[in-house]
């Protein structure tokens, strides 16, 4: 029996946690009046105990106990050992966050997405189970993340998402979690494939037919574009890392994600239902690219961090083949192969990189002496980088032109292997164009008519970054010289 204080004269729920028993029951709510009491009304209250975290980004948070279950697997505390950013660590000594922390910030998000569009408008039925699996499809994102995140990626996984895609099914099913999706009010058959179209888009295309997502209908097309907007690339994903990375880079984030979530409006685009957000917004969504490429160009990008990100790269092209990973049924499996059996992939984290620069295995010395020179630091030498108008011929002049010596010098020691050339590409998320054009914008007047803005600008760029394997003075001196001969004949703006 629960008893009201008296200065408390009418409620409808009443919110108790019970951590151990979280079931569906009733009891009568009872008002104290003098020396009796009196009966008011029964209520049925499901009882769900939601864990609290307290994140630097969003503060205290609560996750629903099914995200709670999900977290607890050894599949995703993986995500703990894989660095969210990479090589750029080796630069940014503050950049030490993991995929772990950047997974439970989306799951939240898209929560808080789902329920603001959810409670501002009724009438497009989002119902209890859609927000779940949109939580949880935010926070398994990344669950195919190999070690160094892009940088694996890069190498031995052409998309992470289908990864990602394969390590839920195999978590749910080593520690049979689908029973548990069932108690919470989901229907495994069904949302399993929603989560997984919304980590990685329609598992199956067909030309025939327009829609291709089964997990729900074309009325509710706009889940979709909550964790991974393939429209305009603005989703909770994109909040959460700008928000985490400039924090642990130390850069200064203008874009507001709240602004955002405060404002978000499902509209009619196109014949499809599509997020949208108000007029007043433009600039705010403009600070959303704007601090995308000033990270990429900051740091994802910094000439440091790829350089020592391409060391990495070809240490695990040397070591691969000599690190075993058991998989199942005991099957062996290498770097390049463990991402085709998730029990191999779930033990493959950045701890590899300490493996190979700690072992003593003649096989592995090649691998080992590059990672040597990078924790000592005897990284690439920079040479040089342009703005190139004409990158094709410029990548196949390079290795036939930069070991050339100059006219007026004598023979040097430099050969086309002493050099490495990068090809950066840097824009504001959909290469050459402008990302706010394909957003819609509703007024306060029309909150259902949604249009685009058409602004005109250019919003990519692209680099040829120049490093030189021997770091002698004498030899980078040179290299420099040669990459200044090198554009001038080959690369003329």
């Amino acid at each position: 029996m629960l008893i009201i204080p008296p200065v408390v004269r009418t409620a409808s729920f009443v919110h108790l946690y019970y951590p151990n028993q979280p079931s569906l029951f009733s009891f009568p709510l009872i008002l104290k009046k003098g020396r009796g009491t009196q009966t008011l009304f029964a209520s049925f209250c499901l009882f769900v105990f939601c864990q609290v975290f307290n994140d630097p980004i969003h503060g205290s948070i609560e996750l629903h106990p099914l995200l709670i279950k999900i977290i607890d697997t050894p599949q995703f505390q993986r995500l703990r050992f894989i660095k969210q950013l990479g090589g750029v660590y080796f630069v940014y000594p503050g950049a030490s966050h993991n995929r772990f922390e950047h997974s439970i910030g989306v799951g939240y998000l898209a929560g808080k997405l789902a329920e603001a569009l959810r409670s501002r408008q009724p009438e497009l039925n989002i119902t209890e189970r859609d927000v779940l699996c949109v939580q949880i499809a935010g926070l398994c994102h990344d669950l195919g993340h190999g070690p160094f995140s892009h940088l694996y990626d890069g190498l031995f996984l052409p998309k992470h998402e289908n990864g990602s895609c394969d390590m839920l099914d195999h978590l749910l099913k080593e520690n049979n979690l689908e029973p548990v999706m069932e108690k919470y009010g989901l229907k495994p058959e069904d949302d399993i494939i929603f989560i997984k179209e919304m980590i990685a888009g329609p598992l199956q295309e067909s030309k025939e037919q327009e829609w291709d997502f089964k997990g729900r209908p074309e009325e509710k097309s706009f889940l979709y574009e909550i964790v991974s907007n393939k429209r305009n690339g603005v989703d909770v994903d994109k909040f959460d890392y700008l928000a985490r990375d400039s924090l642990y880079l130390g850069i200064k984030n203008t874009f507001d994600f709240h602004r955002f979530l405060q404002f978000a409006r499902v509209c009619e685009v196109d014949g499809r239902k599509t997020i949208c957000t108000r007029d007043i917004e433009e600039d705010n969504m403009y600070d959303l690219f704007y601090i995308r490429h000033r990270l990429h160009k900051r740091a994802y990008q910094h000439r440091v961090n790829k350089v020592i990100e391409h060391m990495i790269a070809e240490a695990f092209l040397k070591a691969d083949g000599h690190i075993e990973i058991e998989g199942s049924g005991g099957r062996m499996f290498t770097l390049s192969t463990a991402n085709e059996d998730m029990e191999a992939y779930t033990k493959l984290t950045d701890n590899v990189f300490e493996e190979i620069l700690k072992s003593s295995r003649p096989e592995l010395q090649e691998a080992r002496e590059i990672l040597q020179n990078i924790v000592s630091r005897k990284i690439y030498k920079f040479v040089g980088e342009r703005k190139p108008s004409r990158i094709g011929k410029a990548r196949l002049l390079a290795g036939k032109k930069l070991a050339q010596p100059l006219p007026d010098e004598e023979e040097n020691n430099l050969k086309p292997e002493d050099f490495e050339i990068l090809v950066i590409n840097m824009d504001y998320g959909m290469k050459d164009k402008n990302p706010v054009e394909h957003m819609h914008f509703y007024s306060k007047k029309e909150p259902d008519v949604a249009k685009p803005m058409s602004p005109e600008n250019i919003f990519s760029e692209q680099l040829i970054r120049v490093f030189c394997k021997k770091i002698d003075e004498q030899s980078v001196e040179a290299a420099r010289q040669q990459f200044e001969q090198w554009y001038n004949d080959f690369l003329i703006l």
